[in-house]
């Protein structure tokens, strides 16, 4: 039975007339990965923990959690739905999608479609202001260093992303912002820096950032149906709002594990995949859930069972996690609805350390 789509649907951005849309790409109903299934026993995950944390789970009276799906070995061990989502729901992921907007830079890097890191925007960006942008390289808005004054989390900053949100014209209205330090210093965690750089790969690659996923990445992994937002003037949103499944985010997590392979080849290069996830910028000081920030991954040392385990995330508001955890073989995805609510991103992670604290370190 094939999922019921439509070409498009029509969004209205908040207070405003303007319109957005987002391309529904129909594709068969399949998972993103054939996996093949296994006991959680069979591959060193206790039952008994699982089961217990999915009774908890269940019993949330917040009613948001939506998806949890855990590849290990290469073998699907667990997949639980919640709230009336099941494994063919597509799902807003929220800023989780910037690190696959930094999977699709070095996709196009990989391609010479864009020459590297150290490139400045303004190679990509025709029309730039000479107002000290042309100074901001590729690396330094997937390291949140552009030193534009752009902050999600100050609501009087220029940048701001709920701003972009009103805007009619959001490549304008970038290029309206104003430099606040100089590139490659100061971490400010702003949308816009993904933004930028999904523009970038459009440029480059001379169509929107949706097709090119398509193209190079998801269908590759088997992604077929997913939606992207569309901003006004004819952009995609590299900083948020991809709906995918669970599934599809575990085989996001997986190819990463897997060092850019897939069945089909090398998708992204390797050495992409580990300056995604390298320690290049501390940001435990200013964020809670993170140690180090790479190309728009997340690394972390998670406490379990009194040891270090290491890893690495996208990261989307509400909960919506990619977790890669090299030393379990593992991927956790998670998809969840609690936007703007702080228990989400908690719930997430408690939900990943029981996971690994129910895993074994055998291979």
């Amino acid at each position: 039975m094939s999922r019921v789509t439509t070409s498009a649907f029509v969004w209205a951005l908040a207070g405003e007339a303007a319109f957005a849309i987002a391309i529904i790409f129909p594709g068969l109903m399949q998972a993103s990965a054939n996996w093949p299934v296994s006991s959680p026993e069979s591959v060193g995950i206790s039952q008994k923990a699982l089961d217990s944390l999915r009774a908890r789970l269940q019993d949330d009276p917040n009613r948001d959690l939506k998806g949890i799906v855990v590849v290990r070995h290469d073998r699907l061990a667990v997949e639980w739905y919640f709230n009336g989502d099941d494994q063919t729901t597509l799902h807003d992921i929220r800023s989780a999608t910037k690190s696959i907007t930094a999977t699709l830079m070095g996709i196009a890097i990989d391609h010479h479609l864009i020459g590297g890191v150290n490139d400045p925007v303004g190679k990509y960006l025709p029309g730039l202001p000479n107002d000290g942008k042309h100074a901001i390289r590729i690396r330094d808005l997937l390291t949140m260093r552009s030193g534009l004054a752009a902050d999600d989390h100050d609501p009087d900053s220029p940048g701001n992303e709920d701003r972009l949100d009103q805007s009619t014209d959001w490549m304008r209205s970038m290029f309206a912002v104003p430099m606040k330090t100089s590139p490659g210093q100061n971490y400010r965690y702003c949308s816009l820096n993904a933004f930028i750089a999904g523009a970038i790969v459009e440029n480059a690659s001379g169509v929107p950032l949706d097709q090119f996923a398509r193209k190079y990445l998801f269908s590759a992994l088997g992604i077929g149906d997913f939606k992207w937002r569309h901003v006004p003037i004819n952009r995609v949103v590299g900083q948020g709002n991809l709906y995918i499944t669970t599934r599809d985010e575990a085989a996001i997590g997986q190819l990463f594990l897997q060092s850019g392979r897939w069945t089909n080849g090398q998708l992204v290069s390797a050495q992409w995949v580990r300056d995604c996830l390298s320690d290049i910028v501390p940001i435990s000081a200013v964020d809670p859930y993170a140690d180090f920030y790479g190309y728009m991954w997340y690394t972390r040392a998670e406490p379990v069972e009194g040891r270090s385990v290491l890893v690495h995330f996208a990261s989307g508001n509400g909960g919506n996690k990619i977790y890669v955890v090299p030393s379990k073989d593992m991927v956790v995805a998670i998809t969840s609805s609690a936007y703007n609510k702080g228990y989400g991103q908690r719930r997430s992670e408690d939900t990943l350390l029981s996971i690994l604290a129910a895993a074994s370190d055998s291979n």
